[in-house]
């Protein structure tokens, strides 16, 4: 009996030894963090079609913990905070509020940036070819955009001369900007109002000044706050009677006249390509800080029946997108 009890243990140390060498460390599957003021699938879904165009399979290779403040400022810091606690290997900030809320809340782990302007005047960028921080990512506003937006409306409404631009003045590099948009409207004859909005409670008494000084029109410079309250943008526009544009697609589908921007979707499928580098290796220091490439212009006919306007030939022929 002692023989055969022998040989059984012989046999079961064959079988369980081998499979006990040769087993495998279970592979962590990366968290990756997504920040945003206020969701907008239509748009983020680029970021994780990014990543499966570059080989990821969400669950197997990598994790997104996506978290919003659905339109409220004060709330970031405890989002960006529960990112960090989870211990995500990158943090994607869509906007300044969340760049801001990351960068305030760690400064190890990587942040790879969607929006703003001017990352050096912003004070998170050493230049944009070398960062320098735990900080990279895209910009999402050009320079000369504001400008541009004025001479849409300049080429679409008949004997436009009064503009107010609406705009948060409380971000760095706002004054050069500023310049640069009154210049164009000195440029196309256009008196050039600035009207502040700096939280959403501004937003009516905003368009109420426009109305009180015969604006004919209005541009909106989106901030985050903007964007997530575009909706009520659009409908005091309506109101008011007021043709505006803004910047991003979703604003227009939400009922402004036009928008005209940088391609929000592919700044976010770039942005996948930066996550992809730092999972494997790279620091967000030596990655540089790139601008918008691609811009759309598109126009909301209902917006423009609802006006009495008429949308002219030329415009509609350089739309990207037209609502109808």
């Amino acid at each position: 009996m002692r023989l055969i009890g022998l040989a059984v243990v012989l046999i079961v140390s064959l079988v369980v030894v081998p499979r006990a060498a040769t087993a495998q460390p279970v592979k962590k599957v990366p968290q990756v963090g997504f920040l945003v003021m206020a969701r907008n699938p239509g748009v983020e879904d680029a970021f994780p079609r990014g990543l499966r165009d570059l080989g990821y399979v969400e669950g197997r290779d990598i994790v997104l913990e996506w978290r919003s403040a659905e339109g409220r400022s004060d709330r970031m810091p405890a989002l960006a905070a529960q990112l960090v606690q989870l211990g995500v290997a990158v943090i994607v900030a869509a906007g300044p509020e969340a760049r801001r809320a990351a960068m305030e809340t760690t400064s190890t782990t990587p942040i790879v940036v969607v929006g703003g302007s001017d990352p050096v005047a912003e004070g998170w960028a050493a230049s944009l070819a070398h960062p320098g921080a735990n900080a990279t990512g895209f910009t999402a506003t050009h320079p000369e955009m504001n400008g541009k937006k004025l001479e849409l409306l300049r080429e679409t409404i008949p004997g436009l001369v009064r503009v107010a631009l609406i705009w948060d003045l409380s971000g760095a590099g706002s004054s050069s900007l500023i310049e640069s948009a009154r210049t164009t409207a000195r440029s196309l004859g256009l008196d050039l109002q600035i009207i502040e909005a700096r939280q959403p409670t501004d937003l009516e008494s905003a368009f109420r000044q426009a109305i009180r000084n015969r604006r004919q029109a209005v541009s909106v410079v989106e901030t985050a706050m903007v964007f997530a309250h575009r909706t009520e943008i659009a409908e005091r526009a309506r109101k008011a009677r007021l043709p505006t544009i803004g910047e991003w697609k979703p604003s227009a589908k939400a009922g402004l006249l036009m928008s005209y921007g940088a391609d929000l979707s592919d700044l976010l499928r770039r942005a996948a390509t930066y996550v992809d580098k730092i999972l494997k290796g790279a620091k967000p220091a030596d990655l540089p800080v790139e601008q918008p490439t691609k811009f759309e212009l598109v126009i909301n006919m209902k917006t423009a029946k609802a006006l009495g306007l008429t949308i002219p030939q030329s415009i509609l022929l350089r739309a990207d997108e037209i609502i109808q």
